[in-house]
């Protein structure tokens, strides 16, 4: 017997609940209140903000955790365009005196002091704050900011950390630019666009408990990421069902080599979907969407 796909797709779309979305603010609210509470890091420079699938709306049911950024903004990792732009800039650098490392570790330190020992787990790359009937689980990573460069007066603006196991040795991401972009491609489409991320995110979820390993191997932000990069004309429906088979069938098409596809980015539109070290392939990403299609029933 066919699934009824446009029911399905109609409940999948739907973006969290207000429970769900007071839960993660709590979460937000106490990472703040533990930093004004520390006596080291009080008097710091330090943004605390949501981000990834809740800040974005594109969470779904299996997102169970927030992902909360700790941004210090005392020092900044720069990124240059060229030797030339490193020279003039360097003139009138001041060496940093708080280091990355010192931030983490003061961090934690806070951390432990809001919520216990038993609740905060040290990864190498963000602190895992247990949940509560209060708040969401939460990751919770700190970050100095990062500068790209453009010329010896501007930059572009996002985030870095360096992982505890130096693997990658450092991380770079772009939050503001993702949300933005992301806003600006919803309305664009009508709110569709992050409605069909949810859909596809909760298909890939899904698909993956059942033993579909491309699903397995496709993470939520690639996920994302490729709806993206759909044209805003995949979205000219007014039921989902032909709605989603659209935008797979031209993200199947544009996915078969890498000449369709290289110019691809993340949502940020400031790093390369298939380019650099990322944990994703582009024919790993056309599996995925291949085997999307065919569990669907699409023909």
């Amino acid at each position: 017997m066919s699934r009824d796909w446009e029911s399905i797709f109609t409940t999948w779309s739907q973006g969290p609940s207000a429970t769900e979305q007071e839960r993660a603010e709590n979460a937000e609210r106490q990472i703040r209140q533990a930093i004004q509470a520390s006596e080291k890091l009080k008097n710091r420079n330090i943004k605390v903000f949501t981000q990834g699938s809740y800040r974005n709306r594109v969470n779904v049911r299996k997102d169970s955790d927030v992902d909360i950024g700790v941004l210090c903004f005392d020092t900044y990792f720069p990124e240059y365009p060229d030797d030339n732009v490193k020279a003039q800039l360097a003139e009138s650098f001041v060496p940093a005196t708080y280091e990355y490392a010192t931030f983490k570790n003061e961090l934690e330190e806070a951390l432990v002091a809001r919520f216990g020992r038993v609740a905060v787990t040290r990864g190498s790359k963000a602190f895992d704050i247990k949940a509560n009937t209060y708040r969401v689980e939460s990751d919770v990573a700190a970050f100095f900011e990062h500068r790209r460069y453009t010329t010896a007066t501007s930059y572009l603006s996002g985030v870095e950390m360096i992982p505890d196991n130096f693997s990658p040795p450092m991380v770079r991401n772009w939050p503001e630019q993702h949300y933005n972009n992301g806003v600006s491609k919803n309305d664009q489409t009508s709110r569709r666009y992050k409605r069909v991320t949810r859909i596809l995110k909760s298909l890939s979820n899904e698909m993956a408990n059942n033993g579909i390993k491309s699903a397995k191997e496709a993470p939520s932000f690639l996920v994302e990421c490729l709806v993206f990069n759909a044209s805003n004309s995949c979205f000219n429906y007014l039921s989902f069902k032909p709605m989603v088979r659209s935008v797979l069938a031209e993200l199947f098409n544009n996915t078969l080599v890498d000449e369709k596809c290289s110019e691809w980015g993340e949502v940020s539109e400031l790093k390369y979907l298939f380019r650099g070290s990322q944990p994703w392939t582009r024919s790993s990403a056309h599996q995925f969407l291949s085997d999307a299609w065919d569990y669907i029933g699409y023909e």
